[in-house]
């Protein structure tokens, strides 16, 4: 008797939460799209990407400098006293810790292209949530999930499909 009280207790429960789960409404979002529908992300995409270019090309040129001063190192190996060429090599790998920290710097985990990122790209988010919370405040919606970059979402039906409506939002 006692299993049969916990069967018809577990049945209860599994039907609360089916009937809940029906009465929900979902809809889904394509981020990527909205954001490749955003002149302001273009934008700011650009200019990211604009200083991204000039801080590899200030890489790119102390690198260079180091190959040439190691080349010239090379040719010089022969001639130089020892104290001279152990100076050289040390000026070198001087210069090479200082590269390494650079990129480190620029372009590193908290590095400044992840700052500038931050910078330009957060508030385009937040403008895109803030779209997204009140599409789902006036709609009623339980939940919407994003079908943009790195999602789970396998199949969706297109009539769900709010994104043009979160443009809109944005554009108001």
């Amino acid at each position: 008797m006692n299993n049969l009280k916990k069967i018809i207790l577990a049945s209860f429960f599994l039907l609360g939460i089916i009937g809940n789960s029906v009465a929900q409404k979902y809809a889904f979002v394509d981020t990527k799209y909205i954001l490749d529908n955003m002149p302001s992300y273009t934008e700011a995409q650009k200019k990211l990407d604009d200083v991204a270019e000039k801080w590899q090309k200030e890489i790119e040129q102390k690198l260079k400098e180091i190959e040439e001063k190691n080349k010239k190192l090379q040719q010089e190996l022969i001639l130089l006293p020892a104290d001279e060429k152990n100076k050289k090599i040390a000026e070198i790998k001087e210069l090479e810790e200082a590269v390494k920290e650079l990129q480190k710097k620029r372009f590193g985990v908290n590095g400044d292209l992840f700052k500038k990122r931050k910078e330009l790209i957060e508030p385009i988010q937040d403008e895109i949530y803030k779209a997204i919370k009140a599409l789902a405040k006036e709609k009623g919606y339980d939940f919407i999930m994003d079908k943009g970059t790195n999602s789970n979402i396998l199949f969706t039906n297109p009539k769900y499909d709010k994104s043009e409506q979160v443009l809109r939002k944005i554009k108001q």
